[in-house]
């Protein structure tokens, strides 16, 4: 199951040990560093800015994946780049030319990537997948830590993945899907069933006591499948 990837949140870690608990996610079995970007003003919270991206970068061995929840957005894609993001995601509705934002992402020598809310229609996707190494679907509206999964986005799952299995049988080139929102042991067989391989959790493993023992649960259910 090496295709499937698991990125932690940091959003849900101890803020006071950011680093410690960077490195010990990673040891836990962490593929990708999952960097929430919060600006008060597209959602209602305030969370990192890129110093934080910078201060973490030395403790990051694994890609991190930077998902900015703000508005407008061709500014921190250039700071996040500069402090060291690998992976750049943003919401379509956040940017006034959205082919504009996702080739300065590339050009920067990062992944680039769109998000969709919930209620944000797939056909956003149709005209850039060109510029795209992923697709993150939230799976809760954006804006805290710690939802339940909405049921509905299975749906959505499954039409993403198609859309993007039709793509990579034209050009050979596959683009990631990841889910983000109340991902967890109990379901997130069932979410990779529907079509995603990359794996948004919080709660999931920074609210328990032991990383290693939540990841390697997910990676049997994974299994599974």
């Amino acid at each position: 199951m090496s295709h499937y990837r698991i990125s932690p949140s940091i959003l849900s870690a101890d803020f006071a040990r950011l680093g410690e608990e960077v490195r010990n996610v990673i040891a836990a079995g962490a593929d990708l560093i999952h960097f929430d970007v919060m600006d008060n003003h597209y959602v209602p919270n305030l969370t990192f800015g890129p110093m934080i991206c910078a201060a973490l970068k030395p403790y990051a061995s694994v890609p991190i994946d930077v998902h900015l929840m703000v508005e407008p957005v061709d500014d921190l894609i250039q700071s996040f780049a500069k402090a060291g993001a690998n992976i750049i995601t943003f919401h379509p509705e956040a940017s006034k030319h959205v082919d504009r934002s996702l080739s300065l992402i590339r050009d920067l020598g990062c992944q680039a990537g769109l998000v969709l809310n919930p209620a944000t229609s797939v056909s956003v996707l149709e005209n850039v997948l060109d510029r795209l190494g992923m697709v993150l679907l939230m799976s809760v509206n954006p804006g805290f830590g710690g939802q339940s999964f909405i049921p509905h986005t299975l749906v959505k799952i499954r039409q993403v993945r198609a859309m993007l299995d039709k793509y990579e049988s034209q050009t050979g080139r596959r683009i990631a899907l990841e889910v983000d929102g109340g991902v967890k042991v109990e379901n997130i067989a069932e979410i990779a069933a529907a079509g995603a391989d990359t794996f948004v959790a919080g709660s999931a493993i920074f609210g328990k006591p032991d990383y290693k023992a939540v990841i390697d649960q997910m990676r049997e259910e994974l299994a599974r499948i």
